[in-house]
């Protein structure tokens, strides 16, 4: 019996949902270089970029994925043998630590646990030994969607703080972004790294830098290899060099909407948005292992990312297997386990352009796939779900009394 009809629910760390408003937007005619009406909508995601990330740095745009970006951060702020402190949290943490190394920099970690995020203290106690000034940056993940952790990224600015060191921090924050309340300056975060494929709920293919003044005057000093990524050479007045050449058109189109959409809806309420349906995602997964299958990855409530839960699966549970029996039978994409939990974890993502029934509906495809492989599991994972999100309605509606 096939039951493959009707539309696809996605519901990766992404590619996340487009929505329509934004694939019209990008459905268009292309325009002359130097026309008014293209320089018009790129100069305004430039400028509104900064609304997003909260920053009064120079913004950069590029035609690539976030591996793009965290190539152009490198490239343009250190020089060959720079040594770089890199907190592990998880799968990307391991993998920005691992570009670092391709491109001739020396790499220092603080051993991190995959059920936390990286420790504020951890990283202060690490700066503190560096008596001599040699860590250049550090490289941090704000949400890794490989474990669903969320980094308290004040923290570490206190922690660097606290220890009196002078290393630029940036912060990946390509999973986060979009989806829960993340302050540049106010934070002292020298340089941000974005991607338009998830909390900003375009289509990939645009990578986000945004640099302060710190970062700028270190990209002076700063000796890699670099032409395509080079902030000196995008930063020239005409605007095509903004882009080292032809611009990405259409998805610059798809992202002023994008932005449209977001400014319309409100960051504060898409980060409650976020921070609801991920609480129902949390109240399934829950209910579902008091079987003993079944777990959530971060334990500590305050430490889940609000765009993703990774649900770790026991000894003995093939959980790619559940992944694929979701693709190509239920019709619900899923990520699944990165580097450590690669076969022992899936990943319920639930970010960008989604709401609630969306949701629910892969959750009902979690709990039907599990019936299906004979996974054990309690049952009415998607009812708490359901409740949960029914308390929050309830809770935000409730009169204020006084």
């Amino acid at each position: 019996m096939s039951l493959k009809r009707g539309r696809k629910f996605l519901n990766t760390p992404g590619p996340t949902n487009v929505p329509e408003r934004v694939l019209n937007a990008m459905h268009r005619p292309t325009l002359d270089l130097s026309d008014p009406e293209f320089l018009d909508v790129s100069i305004s995601c430039f400028r509104d970029m900064r609304r997003v990330i909260l920053t009064e740095g120079e913004v950069f745009l590029y035609a690539s994925n976030g591996h793009g970006v965290w190539e152009a951060a490198l490239a343009n702020l250190f020089s060959p043998g720079d040594r770089l402190l890199v907190p592990e949290s998880g799968n990307f943490s391991a993998a920005w630590q691992d570009m670092a190394t391709a491109l001739g920099l020396e790499v220092q970690t603080v051993p991190g646990d995959w059920r936390r995020p990286a420790r504020p203290e951890a990283i202060e106690a690490a700066l503190r030994q560096d008596a001599g000034g040699i860590i250049k940056g550090i490289l941090l993940v704000h949400a890794d969607t490989a474990t669903s952790s969320l980094c308290d990224v004040a923290g570490v600015r206190g922690a660097i703080d606290a220890a009196g060191h002078d290393a630029l921090l940036l912060v990946d924050t390509i999973a986060a972004l979009g989806t829960t309340e993340y302050r540049m300056d106010e934070w002292g975060v020298d340089v941000t790294v974005a991607a338009s494929q998830k909390g900003l709920m375009m289509a990939p293919g645009i990578g986000i830098i945004a640099a302060s003044e710190k970062a700028l005057r270190a990209h002076e000093r700063a000796a890699l290899p670099r032409r395509y990524w080079d902030w000196r050479t995008r930063l020239e007045a005409e605007h095509y060099r903004k882009f080292c050449g032809t611009a990405p058109q259409l998805m610059v189109f798809g992202l002023r909407e994008a932005l449209d959409m977001i400014f319309e809806e409100g960051l504060e309420t898409i980060f409650e948005r976020h921070r609801v349906l991920a609480g129902a995602t949390h109240a399934a997964v829950e209910v579902w292992s008091q079987a003993g299958t079944m777990s959530l990855n971060i334990e500590d409530p305050r430490e889940r990312s609000p765009g993703v839960t990774t649900v770790l699966t026991a000894d003995g549970i093939d959980a790619n297997r559940m992944r694929a029996v979701c693709r190509d039978e239920m019709m619900a994409a899923l990520g699944g386990g990165l580097g450590k939990l690669d076969g022992r974890a899936i990943r319920i993502a639930h970010m960008g352009d989604l709401n609630a029934p969306m949701l629910f509906g892969a959750l009902a495809a979690v709990e039907t796939t599990c019936g299906y492989l004979d996974i054990p599991f309690a049952s009415g994972g998607v009812s708490a779900a359901i409740d949960h999100v029914t308390r929050a309605k309830k809770e935000a509606s409730a009169p204020v009394t006084y």
